[in-house]
């Protein structure tokens, strides 16, 4: 705050004496703050050897306070704290002494109010409910929590930038057990999350500047919540992949199946998994223990060094998904989540290993999953999906294509296999269901080639453009960096 010398102004009236003024001295002439700032308090002195009776303040010719006084003598504090209208504007404070007589004083207070900042660097964890308005952008300083009892709500628009960084100082944001996130973005007005190189201002979809297949260049969103899963040793809790160890606020799992963890509705994500160490990065979108009264619908995941979305147990469904350039799977399910995935479009990048990546149970706790209504392109480095370690669930109306030939792709790419006996076994007793899978394959290539194990029993191969099943891709029109691109073109 500048301010300026304390001026004193005295008047009187024409039949007063003038040794007997209304005198207030201590009000600064001007000062300068900056938007949702605070002047004062300062202290206002006010003398009349007649007798003082009231002190009135006034903000802009309006009356916002009367003060009653005694005495010849009197102080009285005065603060005002900008409000969002007052950003840039210049706000005039009268102060007015009256004595017993009629006399007065008024002393003239200008604030200037500095223009609201459009652009505001998180460094703090979330503790109360903090909205997030899309006249501005938000930059994450750190791995920033929404934590227990917080609540942070994003308005339908907003830009959210993470700040580079890996390691300890990778940037992202998450939603911790107990806290909620209600990101309500619309078809109209995405929510992104991107990078701060990133040149995205609210109202565009596609970035002005960033390729996106780029990736790593910041974190990405967490939400962890109280539902169960399948821990090994048979824990209840665990920390989540991409947070150190060292911070507790990492932790999820419990046994509250409905846990409630907030509303996420078209989210564009993109740029992210920053590495932690070795091995370790950050997925798009991360889901760990997270229940099922949370809302998720409409989320793209663009350009991520790690996998597009990522379950951790929980009990949570998502409707509508696009993964597009993920740097290792496109979905990936692990310690036996028991929600559905609706609707999705994993778009395989040149670094995609799978579209899918089903892990089982690792403790004793047993639950399943549902996949329907998908389709998946294919890259040259990428498989349909691997299903590893026990995986169980059902997986109907999923169409693949695009998809190298498994003879020509090498170890591991353009088909879809059963990993370890324990999943061979559950495939052949029912606990992992195919129904309704159908291919478009290269010419030449058999059904039982890219559907192994069994599993081109409940297959078909069908002409480019001629599938009967797959995803729905009109969910995800204009609002979408893929759709928009025209990346979505090639699908049915």
């Amino acid at each position: 705050m500048l301010l300026t010398a304390a001026v004193v102004f005295t008047s009187c009236k024409e039949d007063e004496k003038p040794n007997n003024p209304v005198t207030i001295t201590g009000i600064p002439a001007t000062a300068t703050i900056a938007a949702g700032g605070t002047v004062g308090p300062v202290t206002a002195t006010v003398s009349a050897s007649d007798g003082l009776a009231t002190f009135v303040i006034k903000k802009d010719g309006v009356t916002t306070a009367t003060v009653p006084l005694t005495g010849t003598t009197a102080t009285q504090d005065f603060s005002y704290t900008a409000t969002p209208a007052d950003a840039g504007k210049n706000l005039v404070f009268e102060f007015t002494a009256t004595d017993k007589d009629g006399s007065s004083a008024t002393v003239t207070h200008v604030l200037t109010v500095g223009a609201e900042a459009t652009t505001i660097r998180v460094a703090a964890n979330i503790t109360g409910k903090v909205t997030w308005t899309k006249n501005k952008t938000y930059i994450l300083g750190g791995r920033i929590f929404v934590a227990n009892g917080g609540e942070l709500t994003i308005e339908a628009g907003t830009v959210i930038k993470g700040e580079a960084g890996s390691g300890a100082n990778a940037t992202a944001l998450v939603v911790a057990r107990g806290g909620k996130i209600f990101a309500n973005g619309t078809a109209t007005e995405p929510i992104i999350f991107t990078s701060i190189a990133d040149e995205i201002v609210s109202g565009q979809v596609a970035s002005p500047n960033l390729e996106p297949n780029i990736n790593g260049l910041w974190g990405g969103l967490l939400v962890l919540g109280r539902a169960p899963g399948s821990f090994a040793g048979d824990v209840t809790e665990v920390q989540i992949e991409g947070i150190p160890a060292s911070d507790t606020n990492g932790l999820y799992g419990g046994n509250l199946p409905a846990d409630n963890s907030g509303v996420i509705k078209f989210i564009s994500i993109r740029h992210g998994g920053a590495n932690i160490g070795e091995g370790n990065e950050i997925n798009g979108l991360t889901l760990g223990g997270v229940g099922s009264a949370t809302v998720i619908e409409n989320v793209e995941v663009v350009g991520n060094q790690d996998d597009g979305i990522e379950w951790f147990g929980g009990t949570v469904s998502v409707k509508n998904a696009i993964v597009w350039n993920a740097g290792d799977d496109g979905m990936d399910t692990d310690q036996a989540w028991s929600g559905t995935l609706d609707n999705f479009i994993v778009l395989c990048g040149n670094e995609t290993d799978h579209a899918l990546e089903i892990d089982g149970p690792e403790g004793s706790f047993n639950a399943a999953h549902t996949l329907k209504n998908g389709t998946a392109k294919g890259s040259p480095s990428a498989e349909f999906g691997d299903f590893r370690a026990g995986a169980r669930g059902t997986f109907e109306n999923i169409y693949f294509f695009g998809f190298p030939d498994p003879a020509t792709g090498g170890l591991g790419r353009g088909d879809l296999s059963l990993s370890g006996d324990l999943t061979i076994a559950n495939f052949a007793s029912g606990v992992l269901v195919f129904k309704k899978l159908e291919v478009t394959s290269p010419a030449g290539v058999m059904l039982t080639t890219v559907f192994r194990n069994g599993t081109h029993a409940h297959g078909s191969d069908v002409a480019l453009h001629a599938n009967t099943i797959g995803a729905t891709k009109a969910a995800f029109t204009g609002w979408s960096w893929a759709a928009v691109s025209g990346n979505l073109d090639a699908l049915k």
